[in-house]
């Protein structure tokens, strides 16, 4: 997103083919160029002509057919094809020594990597909103897959997937021949998206349409049925050539197809299927089934080698909770349950005094979440003030100026262990700052709020702050990784002030924090914090329960807990980030009758209905 009030925004997407340079070194650029247009294709952009590329080349300059195959790539790209797109390549790097030797038992060894062309296309985008992702819906009515192939029906299985799995490198290299058909696909799609006609999106070239079919099933938690016709096999599955499926409605299918058809693309359409709520992947050619799996099993079997490299890497118990939770066909998803009304605007009247609270947005070094506070409580009605630690230390800024302290977080100390906790140590260990923060906690007419990094530094804050015995301190997540991901939370019943009304609502948040994970001082900490219902925030699972095992709970906290309050409601401590969803458009996934305010808005109105 741009800016903090629009929904225009900017798109990137990368496309990179390295394996069929082993075959035609002028077809893999090309290929990559067109994969990434196929994938920013998904993006509300105007024209082809507003994308523009960075171009990533490694080569083994010097080896035998290495400098010729890289000069065919550059002029494939540089000279024709991009030229040929009104493409333009402004910026780019290049690596040109991709060789190493070494000394063994046997002699001197050398290992050469092949000639490789990484792209990344960057677009300004419209409205952020009309994105289309792989995710397949069930709730939209009747629908279809049509499969948009630019390949034409060639299906080459030269450096694809399917021939690396036999250890086979191929023949034929697929290719873009025609770029002036790639072009009108991307003003198709442009078309399409105007006429909201398509429900889901997926380009085809890295992997082929069965890998497509089944990452579009996996995103939607549905299954499919497809008839490729009579006499397709493996290489219509397994072809990596460029093309794309679509999902839309049967109502709006005669639309589409003469929109495509007005493109020249007529002979690329083909009807292969419709979307179901079975949980099952059926694949036929004509009247002969080639794949007929559950979509679960499918599931289990693409997700087996990622989690047992992360059983290796990570903690093994998280990355066996986290492959079980992937691969659970009663899973529901991700949803949202409010008890509050989301457009209700508690701090209209308020506002529209003209008044504005003076709140202090603070940070420390390494904070990068503090303009998305600022704009949301200004949103609310407050006039935020950008306070550095060195400002308080200096005497420029003190707490006594200001009706709210909100303490950021992202990052401070380069998120090094425990780096709330050394910030909080600056202000325990100087006479003046703690006795200024003490003041300020202590006053019944102000408020504090503190998010991740600021969650863990005021809870070591906690012997400052009135009604906070219970208060754990954060450390290191249980998975042993910085959580970065869409987590959902419920609100549980508190006193703090910035959920009034708001309790039993769940909601998708923003998570990002490496030391999330609640430790209380003896075992009966917790049962304490809940019995004074000081808890604000807890983890739920896809069904709405106390998410006790990951990823639901990302940092492995009891109960599933993931903010606190004190006693009388002021100060509340938050690990998840708010700020970074409080528009509607800022989450990666949301119900669609969310358009402007997500439900994370009403939190900062609270603040400013409570100081009135």
């Amino acid at each position: 997103i741009t800016d903090y009030t629009s929904t225009c925004g900017e798109a990137m997407a990368m496309g990179e083919r390295t394996p069929l340079a082993l075959l035609n070194a002028a077809a893999s650029a090309r290929m990559a160029v067109a994969e990434a247009i196929t994938n920013i294709a998904a993006a509300d952009i105007a024209s082809l002509s507003l994308v523009r590329l960075s171009a990533n080349w490694m080569a083994a300059c010097g080896e035998p057919g290495e400098d010729a195959d890289l000069f065919a790539a550059v002029k494939a790209v540089g000279q024709e094809f991009c030229p040929a797109l009104g493409l333009t390549i402004p910026v780019g790097k290049d690596s040109l020594s991709m060789k190493t030797t070494w000394r063994a038992a046997q002699g001197e060894r050398k290992m050469t990597a092949p000639l490789s062309l990484i792209i990344s296309a960057f677009a300004p985008v419209q409205d952020v909103r009309r994105t289309w992702t792989p995710q397949l819906r069930t709730d939209q009515g009747d629908s279809v897959l049509l499969l948009l192939d630019l390949g034409e029906g060639r299906n080459r299985l030269g450096g694809s997937c399917l021939a690396q799995v036999y250890e086979r490198l191929g023949h034929d290299a697929p290719d873009c021949e025609d770029p002036q058909r790639l072009a009108r696909f991307f003003r198709a799609m442009s078309e399409l998206r105007s006429a909201d006609a398509v429900l889901a999106y997926h380009d085809r070239s890295d992997g082929g349409l069965f890998v497509t079919l089944a990452e579009m099933a996996f995103a939607g938690h549905c299954g499919v049925e497809v008839n490729l016709g009579a006499g397709a096999g493996a290489a219509a599955l397994f072809a990596e050539e460029l093309g794309a499926v679509l999902q839309v409605r049967r109502a709006d299918l005669q639309q589409v197809e003469s929109l495509l058809d007005q493109h020249g693309l007529e002979s690329s359409v083909q009807v292969i299927g419709v979307v179901t709520a079975a949980d099952r992947v059926c694949i036929r050619a004509g009247d002969e089934t080639l794949l007929d799996e559950t979509r679960t099993a499918l599931h289990r079997a693409w997700s087996e080698t990622s989690y047992r490299m992360t059983a290796l890497r990570d903690h093994p118990d998280c990355a066996r909770e986290q492959f079980d939770s992937a691969t659970d066909a009663a899973d529901p998803g991700l949803h949202a349950t409010l008890t509050f009304d989301l457009d209700e605007d508690v701090a209209a009247p308020l506002i529209a005094r003209g008044a504005r609270p003076s709140v202090a947005i603070l940070r420390e070094q390494g904070v990068n979440s503090h303009i998305e506070m600022a704009a949301a409580f200004h949103r609310a009605g407050f006039e935020p003030f950008d306070v550095h630690m060195t400002d308080l230390m200096s005497g420029r800024f003190a707490l006594d100026q200001f009706r709210g302290l909100v303490v950021c977080g992202g990052f401070s100390y380069g998120d090094v262990l425990g780096a709330g906790e050394g910030w909080a140590k600056s202000i325990l260990f100087n006479a003046r700052l703690r006795e200024m923060f003490a003041t300020f906690f202590h006053r019944d007419d102000v408020f504090a709020l503190g998010v991740c990094n600021g969650c863990q530094m005021m809870s070591a804050l906690r012997e400052l702050v009135p009604g906070t015995a219970q208060w754990p301190r954060f450390v290191r997540n249980r998975s042993e990784q910085f959580e970065a991901r869409l987590s959902l939370v419920e609100v549980t019943k508190s006193p703090s002030l910035f959920f009034a009304g708001m309790e039993g609502s769940r909601m998708p948040i923003a998570v990002a924090h490496g030391e999330g994970r609640a430790e209380f001082g003896d075992g009966a900490g917790f049962d304490a914090l809940s019995a004074a219902q000081l808890m604000t925030l807890r983890f739920v699972d896809n069904e709405g329960n106390p998410a006790q095992t990951y990823p639901a709970n990302p940092n492995g906290s009891p109960g599933g807990l993931t903010g606190v309050t004190n006693a009388d409601g002021r100060v509340t401590l938050l690990m998840p980030h708010p700020e970074r969803v409080y528009r509607a458009v800022q989450l990666s996934w949301r119900p669609d009758a969310w358009r402007e305010d997500s439900p994370w808005m009403r939190l900062y109105r609270n603040a400013r209905l409570w100081v009135g």
